[in-house]
Protein backbone atom coordinates (compact mmCIF):
# COMPACT_ATOMS: atom_id res chain seq x y z
CA UNK A 1 0.00 0.00 0.00
CA UNK A 2 1.31 3.53 -0.59
CA UNK A 3 1.74 6.25 1.53
CA UNK A 4 -0.72 8.73 2.49
CA UNK A 5 -1.17 11.32 -0.23
CA UNK A 6 0.91 14.52 0.30
CA UNK A 7 -1.65 17.28 -0.65
CA UNK A 8 -3.46 19.45 2.27
CA UNK A 9 -7.24 18.60 1.40
CA UNK A 10 -7.18 14.79 1.91
CA UNK A 11 -9.97 12.76 3.80
CA UNK A 12 -10.07 9.31 4.72
CA UNK A 13 -13.38 7.33 3.02
CA UNK A 14 -14.93 4.10 4.45
CA UNK A 15 -16.58 1.92 1.91
CA UNK A 16 -18.06 -1.66 2.37
CA UNK A 17 -18.05 -3.61 -0.68
CA UNK A 18 -20.56 -6.71 -2.10
CA UNK A 19 -21.64 -8.91 -4.84
CA UNK A 20 -23.78 -12.09 -4.69
CA UNK A 21 -23.95 -12.37 -8.88
CA UNK A 22 -21.83 -13.77 -11.59
CA UNK A 23 -17.97 -13.57 -10.49
CA UNK A 24 -18.40 -12.12 -7.24
CA UNK A 25 -14.45 -12.00 -7.01
CA UNK A 26 -13.63 -10.15 -9.69
CA UNK A 27 -16.72 -7.54 -9.03
CA UNK A 28 -14.96 -6.41 -6.01
CA UNK A 29 -11.07 -6.02 -7.03
CA UNK A 30 -12.31 -4.65 -10.33
CA UNK A 31 -14.53 -1.97 -8.55
CA UNK A 32 -11.47 -1.45 -6.14
CA UNK A 33 -9.07 -1.00 -8.84
CA UNK A 34 -11.84 1.33 -10.60
CA UNK A 35 -11.95 3.33 -7.87
CA UNK A 36 -8.00 3.54 -7.50
CA UNK A 37 -7.52 4.40 -11.12
CA UNK A 38 -7.47 7.52 -10.86
CA UNK A 39 -5.12 10.51 -9.22
CA UNK A 40 -7.74 11.01 -6.75
CA UNK A 41 -8.12 8.12 -4.46
CA UNK A 42 -5.49 5.74 -2.94
CA UNK A 43 -5.95 2.58 -1.26
CA UNK A 44 -4.85 2.72 2.79
CA UNK A 45 -6.00 -0.58 4.08
CA UNK A 46 -8.27 -3.26 3.17
CA UNK A 47 -9.83 -6.44 4.71
CA UNK A 48 -9.88 -9.83 4.18
CA UNK A 49 -12.67 -11.21 2.00
CA UNK A 50 -15.88 -12.51 3.80
CA UNK A 51 -18.82 -14.48 2.48
CA UNK A 52 -21.70 -13.68 3.97
CA UNK A 53 -25.27 -14.69 4.79
CA UNK A 54 -27.87 -12.29 2.74
CA UNK A 55 -29.09 -9.67 4.62
CA UNK A 56 -32.69 -8.43 4.74
CA UNK A 57 -33.94 -10.52 1.53
CA UNK A 58 -32.54 -14.32 2.51
CA UNK A 59 -33.53 -16.11 -0.77
CA UNK A 60 -30.30 -15.07 -2.72
CA UNK A 61 -26.95 -16.56 -3.26
CA UNK A 62 -24.67 -15.32 -0.59
CA UNK A 63 -22.37 -12.49 -0.70
CA UNK A 64 -18.70 -11.81 -0.66
CA UNK A 65 -17.47 -8.81 0.94
CA UNK A 66 -14.93 -6.33 2.14
CA UNK A 67 -14.11 -3.53 3.44
CA UNK A 68 -11.57 -0.84 2.52
CA UNK A 69 -10.55 2.31 3.74
CA UNK A 70 -8.97 4.98 1.35
CA UNK A 71 -7.77 8.04 0.62
CA UNK A 72 -9.54 10.45 -1.30
CA UNK A 73 -8.95 14.41 -2.74
CA UNK A 74 -12.95 14.32 -3.56
CA UNK A 75 -14.92 16.12 -1.24
CA UNK A 76 -17.63 13.92 0.52
CA UNK A 77 -20.62 14.22 -2.20
CA UNK A 78 -17.94 13.72 -4.99
CA UNK A 79 -16.84 10.90 -3.99
CA UNK A 80 -20.30 9.33 -3.11
CA UNK A 81 -20.76 9.94 -6.67
CA UNK A 82 -17.56 7.87 -7.79
CA UNK A 83 -19.36 4.94 -5.87
CA UNK A 84 -22.46 5.62 -7.53
CA UNK A 85 -20.57 5.28 -10.97
CA UNK A 86 -18.87 2.35 -10.00
CA UNK A 87 -21.69 0.56 -9.06
CA UNK A 88 -23.03 1.90 -12.78
CA UNK A 89 -20.02 0.43 -14.26
CA UNK A 90 -20.35 -2.79 -12.85
CA UNK A 91 -23.56 -3.28 -14.20
CA UNK A 92 -25.61 -2.73 -10.74
CA UNK A 93 -29.09 -2.63 -11.05
CA UNK A 94 -31.57 -1.14 -8.50
CA UNK A 95 -34.72 -3.43 -8.41
CA UNK A 96 -35.53 -4.64 -5.27
CA UNK A 97 -34.09 -3.49 -1.43
CA UNK A 98 -31.94 -5.74 -0.21
CA UNK A 99 -31.74 -8.10 -3.44
CA UNK A 100 -29.04 -9.47 -5.47
CA UNK A 101 -26.64 -7.12 -7.17
CA UNK A 102 -23.68 -7.45 -9.19
CA UNK A 103 -21.89 -4.78 -6.77
CA UNK A 104 -23.36 -2.81 -3.94
CA UNK A 105 -20.62 -0.16 -2.62
CA UNK A 106 -21.57 1.60 0.97
CA UNK A 107 -19.79 4.84 2.17
CA UNK A 108 -19.39 3.85 6.19
CA UNK A 109 -17.58 6.79 7.06
CA UNK A 110 -15.87 9.81 5.52
CA UNK A 111 -13.44 11.38 8.22
CA UNK A 112 -15.39 12.09 11.09
CA UNK A 113 -18.60 13.35 9.33
CA UNK A 114 -21.96 13.19 10.13
CA UNK A 115 -24.22 13.96 7.62
CA UNK A 116 -27.96 13.13 7.17
CA UNK A 117 -29.32 13.58 3.64
CA UNK A 118 -32.42 11.37 1.13
CA UNK A 119 -29.99 9.57 -0.47
CA UNK A 120 -26.59 10.17 1.62
CA UNK A 121 -25.93 9.77 5.18
CA UNK A 122 -22.47 8.89 6.92
CA UNK A 123 -21.72 7.35 9.16
CA UNK A 124 -24.07 4.72 7.17
CA UNK A 125 -27.20 4.05 9.39
CA UNK A 126 -26.86 0.07 8.92
CA UNK A 127 -23.30 -0.34 10.44
CA UNK A 128 -24.34 -0.96 13.81
CA UNK A 129 -26.96 -4.01 13.12
CA UNK A 130 -24.66 -5.19 10.08
CA UNK A 131 -22.15 -8.06 10.78
CA UNK A 132 -21.21 -8.50 7.50
CA UNK A 133 -19.77 -5.05 8.00
CA UNK A 134 -18.84 -4.99 11.30
CA UNK A 135 -16.77 -7.95 10.92
CA UNK A 136 -14.20 -7.02 8.13
CA UNK A 137 -14.32 -3.46 9.75
CA UNK A 138 -13.42 -4.51 12.84
CA UNK A 139 -10.69 -6.77 10.87
CA UNK A 140 -8.55 -3.50 9.77
CA UNK A 141 -10.11 -0.40 11.50
CA UNK A 142 -11.51 -2.39 15.22
CA UNK A 143 -10.77 1.45 17.40
CA UNK A 144 -12.36 3.51 15.11
CA UNK A 145 -15.40 5.38 16.89
CA UNK A 146 -18.61 5.96 15.55
CA UNK A 147 -18.83 9.67 14.94
CA UNK A 148 -22.75 9.48 16.37
CA UNK A 149 -22.50 6.55 18.60
CA UNK A 150 -19.08 7.27 20.01
CA UNK A 151 -18.21 3.57 20.54
CA UNK A 152 -15.26 1.51 18.79
CA UNK A 153 -15.60 -0.44 15.91
CA UNK A 154 -15.07 -3.64 18.21
CA UNK A 155 -17.66 -2.65 20.74
CA UNK A 156 -20.47 -2.21 18.37
CA UNK A 157 -19.02 -5.91 17.05
CA UNK A 158 -19.30 -7.41 19.93
CA UNK A 159 -23.41 -5.78 20.58
CA UNK A 160 -24.13 -6.83 17.20
CA UNK A 161 -27.68 -8.77 17.52
CA UNK A 162 -27.79 -9.95 13.59
CA UNK A 163 -27.77 -14.00 13.33
CA UNK A 164 -25.78 -13.99 10.17
CA UNK A 165 -23.29 -16.10 9.56
CA UNK A 166 -19.87 -14.38 8.08
CA UNK A 167 -16.92 -16.30 6.75
CA UNK A 168 -13.49 -15.45 6.54
CA UNK A 169 -12.48 -16.86 3.40
CA UNK A 170 -9.31 -15.33 2.61
CA UNK A 171 -7.66 -11.85 0.99
CA UNK A 172 -8.59 -9.47 -1.40
CA UNK A 173 -5.63 -10.57 -4.47
CA UNK A 174 -2.72 -8.08 -4.94
CA UNK A 175 -3.87 -4.29 -5.13
CA UNK A 176 -0.38 -3.14 -4.68
CA UNK A 177 0.16 -1.69 -8.31
CA UNK A 178 -2.62 0.64 -7.34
Amino acid sequence: MRSPLSLPHRHLATVSIGSNQGNRLSYIVGSVQWLLSGNQTRLWKISSVYETEPFGFKDQEWFLNCVAQVETLLGMKAFFRLLQDAEAFFDRERTERWGPRTLDIDLLFFDDVVHREEKLSVPHPGIPNRRFVLEPLCEILPDLVHPVLQLPVRALLERVEDPSRVLRVGNVPDLSNF
